[in-house]
C-alpha cells in the first residue's frame, strides 16, 4: 500500500541555485526538487545571504517573525518566500542583517567568521520557530552538517513536549572534517539546557561540538555514499567522532548521491557549442576543439585532454598532479586543463606549468560555470586525486559526458566509479590507492595507454559511463525509504502509536 506523502523541512546554510559553496548545496536542492515532484510537501529554511537580491518572483512574507534565544527574541526585517525551480516546493530566506548580510558564507580570506557559533545556532532556531509560528509541523526535518546541528537537540529537549516533537530527525554528514567547534557559550546563546554539555551530547574536550550533537540526537543518520560511512567509523577518516558513529552504526546509512540531469547532461546542456550523446559522439569532438581554442591548447583532436576542476587545497590532492606535470610532459603527449582556486602557492604552481609548457597545459584561476561545463565536454579524462572524498560529484558529472575519471579509491570514488579490467568488457574510469604523485602518475600513464593503445577498450569504457543511471532518482527514493524509518522510529520511541499525520 502507497504510503501517505510526508511534510519535510529542509534546513541547510547552502542551496543550489541561490549559494553555493560545494557539494551539500546540490545535495539540498536535488532532494527538494525530486521529493516535491514525487508530490511530498517540502519547504527549505536557509540564510538570506549579502550576495543574493530578492528577485519579481519572491514575496516577503507578511506579519512579525522572532526567534527565541537564550530567553530573548531577534526578530528579522522580513522572511522572504519562493518557489523552488522545476517543483513546487517552498523555499524561505532569512533575512538578518547582523549574521548573513555578508558575501561569504562561512569563511573569508581570514578564516572563518567569528560568529559563526551564533549564526547557525540563530538558522537552527529560526527553523523551529518557523515551523510554530506557521503552525506548520513536518513529519521529517532534514539536517544538514553542523551548521544545524543543534535542530535535534531542540527537538530532544526544549520541543520535545511541544507539537513539533514528533518530527523525526534526519542529520546528513556531507564532511566530517568540518564540525563547528565552539565554546560553551553557545548553548546559552541557543536557549539548550545546561545537560546536553556532556560526552554523549555535545560536549567535546571542553567545548561545544555541533557536529557531534547532530549525530547524537537524531533520529537517523546518513552520510554521501556508503563507503564514506563505513570510513567513517575508523579513525583514519573518523575526525574524532569514530566513536560516535560506530556507537550510532545502526541508524548510520550510506547513499551516494545522484547528479541534477537538468543541469548536466550532455545532450541537452545550453553551455555547449554542440551536443552529444552515447549515441551520437560527433558533438564531443566539436567542444574538445573548442576547449582547445578556449584554453590555449594546441589544436589535435588525437592527444588526449586531461582536466581537473577543483578547490584548490589540501584534500582534493591536486598538489600531486602539480608536481608530476613536467615528468608527464617529459614522457606522455598529453595536453592537461585545469579550472579552479584556493590555496595561492598551488594557484601561482600551476600558472608556471601554463608558461613553461605553452600550448600543452591550460589553466583559468578561479571558478567559470560555462567553462566548467566545456571542460567536462571536450576533455577525454578527468583527474580526481582526493586524500579523502565523501562523496564527489564532478566524477560523475565526467561519466555523463563520456570524459573517464582517474580517482583515488576513497569515499564515494570507490561507490561511483567501476575500475577498468584489462581484457573484460566492464569499468568505468580508472582508480589508484596510494595518495601519492607516483601513484597518480602511473594511473595517468595507464590511462594514456589506453588511450593511444587500446581505443576500442577507450570507446567502451566511454559507453559504460554515459550509459550508467546518475540521476538522483535511486538516490531519492533511498532518502524517502530514510524518512519513513525515522518517522517510524521517532514515534515508537515517544510511544505514539498513532500515525495521523500532523495537520
Amino acid at each position: 500500500m502507497p504510503k501517505a506523502p510526508l511534510k519535510i523541512l529542509q534546513v541547510a546554510p547552502e542551496v543550489t541555485p541561490f549559494s553555493k559553496v560545494g557539494g551539500l548545496a546540490d545535495v539540498v536542492g536535488a532532494l527538494t526538487k525530486e521529493m516535491s515532484r514525487a508530490g511530498h510537501d517540502v519547504r527549505v529554511i536557509t540564510p538570506l545571504y549579502g550576495f543574493l537580491e530578492p528577485k519579481e518572483d519572491w514575496t516577503a512574507e507578511p506579519g512579525a517573525f522572532s526567534v527565541h534565544l537564550g530567553g530573548y527574541k531577534e526578530e528579522f526585517t522580513r522572511l522572504w518566500k519562493t518557489t523552488y525551480p522545476g517543483s513546487d516546493a517552498q523555499v524561505y530566506f532569512i533575512e538578518y542583517g547582523k549574521y548573513y548580510d555578508r558575501h561569504e558564507i562561512y569563511t573569508g580570506p581570514w578564516g572563518g567568521h567569528s560568529d559563526n557559533h551564533e549564526r547557525f545556532a540563530f538558522l537552527s532556531r529560526a527553523a523551529i520557530d518557523y515551523c510554530h509560528s506557521r503552525q506548520w509541523y513536518p513529519d521529517v526535518i532534514h539536517c544538514h552538517d553542523w551548521t544545524v546541528g543543534f535542530v535535534p537537540v531542540y527537538l530532544n529537549t526544549t520541543e520535545y513536549n511541544t507539537p513539533l516533537g514528533r518530527a523525526a530527525t534526519v542529520f546528513t554528514i556531507h564532511n566530517l572534517m568540518h564540525q563547528g567547534i565552539f565554546g560553551r557559550e553557545v548553548l546559552q546563546f541557543a536557549g539548550l539546557p545546561p545537560e546536553v554539555f556532556r560526552p554523549d551530547n555535545l560536549e567535546s574536550m571542553g567545548l561545544v561540538n555541533m557536529m557531534k550533537g547532530g549525530i547524537y540526537n537524531s533520529t537517523k543518520i546518513t552520510t554521501v555514499s556508503p563507503n564514506y560511512a563505513a570510513e567513517i567509523q575508523g579513525p583514519e577518516y573518523g575526525c574524532g567522532l569514530n566513536h560516535v558513529l560506530k556507537y550510532r552504526a545502526g541508524d548510520l546509512i550510506g547513499i551516494i548521491n545522484g547528479i541534477d540531469t537538468d543541469e548536466w547532461n550532455p545532450a541537452t546542456d545550453k553551455h555547449l557549442p554542440a551536443n552529444f550523446s552515447a549515441d551520437d559522439l560527433s558533438g564531443k569532438a566539436k567542444c574538445k576543439r573548442k576547449l582547445q581554442e578556449r584554453m590555449g591548447l594546441e589544436h589535435d583532436s588525437k592527444v588526449p585532454i586531461f582536466c581537473a576542476i577543483a578547490r584548490l587545497f589540501d584534500q582534493k590532492g591536486l598538489d600531486l598532479l602539480a608536481e608530476i606535470v613536467p615528468w608527464i610532459m617529459s614522457e606522455m603527449n598529453v595536453q592537461i586543463t585545469l579550472l579552479g582556486a584556493g590555496d595561492g602557492g598551488l594557484e601561482q604552481s600551476f600558472l608556471a606549468l601554463q608558461e613553461r609548457f605553452h600550448g600543452k597545459v591550460g589553466v583559468y584561476i578561479g571558478y567559470n560555470n560555462q567553462l566548467a561545463h566545456l571542460m567536462e565536454a571536450g576533455s577525454d579524462f578527468f583527474v580526481m586525486p582526493s586524500r579523502f572524498e565523501p562523496c564527489g560529484l564532478n566524477q560523475m558529472y565526467s561519466m555523463a559526458y563520456g570524459t573517464l575519471p582517474i580517482v583515488r579509491s576513497t569515499g564515494g570514488l570507490v561507490d561511483s566509479v567501476q575500475q577498468y579490467v584489462e581484457g573484460r568488457e566492464r569499468g568505468t574510469g580508472f582508480r589508484f590507492d596510494e595518495a601519492s604523485a607516483k601513484a597518480l602518475y602511473y594511473a595517468i600513464g595507464w590511462a594514456c595507454s589506453t588511450w593511444y593503445d587500446r581505443p576500442d577498450d577507450y570507446r567502451m569504457l566511454q559507453q559504460n559511463a554515459m550509459r550508467t543511471d546518475l540521476s538522483w532518482t535511486q538516490s531519492a527514493d533511498k532518502y524517502l525509504d530514510v524518512y519513513h524509518w525515522a518517522q517510524d522510529a521517532r514515534l515508537r520511541g515517544m510511544g505514539i502509536l498513532d500515525r495521523t499525520p500532523h495537520p
